[in-house]
């Protein structure tokens, strides 16, 4: 498809999901896990033993960065110290925008507040010329905080971190930065990073590719739309592949991991490497199973779909109550947990109304 087509290929889309979206029927099979009322959830991430984790980002009304669902019940994680809003900074969460659960069970939280121009969810009142960012290990069976990272080399003035997932074997942490259009390698023994495929055709976002909603393009009060250069991302379990992509595109990529950990590779040399999965959807999280399924929320249709090793995607669950799916867990009861964001419907991108459907929810659907 033409680049210039794409825009009209979206509307299009758009206009007829809203006409259809009646159509769309509540699947039997979309179990609610739990209410978050007017608190947005973002994160989520389940552990080895089940246990629910969800983030939230710091915006009011303001409860928790952090929080394990319990019964249905949010509880602040690890305490209610972390959870603050005053105090020192590397001791309390600023705005928590990702978390994820290794394969060892460890518990890792991306606290990420960029500069105000480098946000994804557009630009607030505060002029901060530089991001906030830290990562938190946490241990899961005891509930404690094994070790801070503040990734005091990165260039914060162009950063914003937004997704993690932590490779065990090789000790990186890999990390989405839209705000570079690159991926960030964070080296857990050291603490330094390495900033890889910046501006790489696969780290960058099709510019003229325009979200639109229920007949409505996605712009904010000065008529920008709402633009993510790479931003979901998901690492096998074996450690092998790492996906990622853009929000606007509809392609998805991957590259195995032993070239991200390979400091010896030339930019065009890494680039070279890197595979083209070929047209899925608008996506926003993505997630592996250990049979190397990739789940990928859907947001255009209301889906979650998933691209199986043999590269055929499929969807899982269709419904529309799934409205912006944004971040994906899978328990170990053979159900995948997800959020819903609404971000489509935030007041920065409806003319400073509110449109978000409450109470917000955190879904779960069995895998297939």
């Amino acid at each position: 498809m033409r680049l210039n087509a794409v825009t009209t290929f979206i509307c299009f889309i758009g206009t007829f999901m809203m006409k259809s979206q009646n159509n769309i029927k509540n699947t039997e099979g979309l179990i609610t896990v739990a209410e978050t009322g007017a608190h947005q959830p973002i994160g989520v991430s389940v552990s080895g033993d089940n246990r629910l984790f969800v983030s939230f980002p710091n915006k009011e009304p303001y409860k928790y960065g952090l929080a394990e669902i319990t019964s249905g019940r949010q509880i602040a994680y690890p305490d209610m110290k972390w959870n603050s809003t005053e105090g020192n900074e590397t001791e309390h969460f600023v705005n928590v925008q990702d978390i994820y659960v290794d394969t060892d069970d460890y518990l890792w939280i991306l606290d990420s507040k960029p500069a105000s121009k480098n946000s994804v969810f557009g630009e607030d009142k505060k002029e901060d010329k530089e991001g906030k960012f830290k990562l938190l290990q946490i241990e899961l069976k005891t509930n404690r905080v094994k070790k801070v990272y503040l990734f005091e080399d990165l260039d914060r003035s162009k950063s914003a971190l937004n997704d993690v997932r932590v490779d065990t074997e090789k000790a990186l942490a890999y990390l989405s930065d839209p705000g570079q259009s690159a991926i960030v390698i964070l080296d857990l023994k050291t603490g330094k990073t390495r900033t890889v495929l910046q501006n790489d055709p696969s780290t960058v976002a099709e510019k003229d590719f325009v979200l639109s909603y229920e007949g409505k393009e996605m712009r904010d009060k000065n008529g920008n739309p709402f633009q993510s250069n790479v931003n979901g991302i998901a690492l096998t379990k074996d450690n092998k592949y790492f996906y990622y992509r853009p929000i606007n595109t509809l392609y998805l990529y991957r590259i195995e991991t032993r070239y991200l950990a390979d400091h010896n590779l030339s930019a065009e040399k890494l680039s070279g490497y890197v595979e083209n999965m070929g047209k899925t959807s608008v996506c926003h999280g993505m997630v592996a199973d250990k049979k190397g399924n990739i789940y990928l929320t859907s947001s255009m249709d209301y889906s979650i779909k998933y691209l199986t090793p043999e590269g055929e995607l499929h969807t899982l669950i269709q419904d529309e109550e799934l409205i912006w799916p944004d971040s994906l867990g899978i328990g170990s009861d053979g159900y995948l947990y997800f959020s819903c964001a609404q971000v489509n419907r935030l007041p920065q991108w409806n003319e400073g109304k509110d449109k978000a459907s409450l109470p917000y929810k955190i879904f779960k659907v069995k895998l297939p």
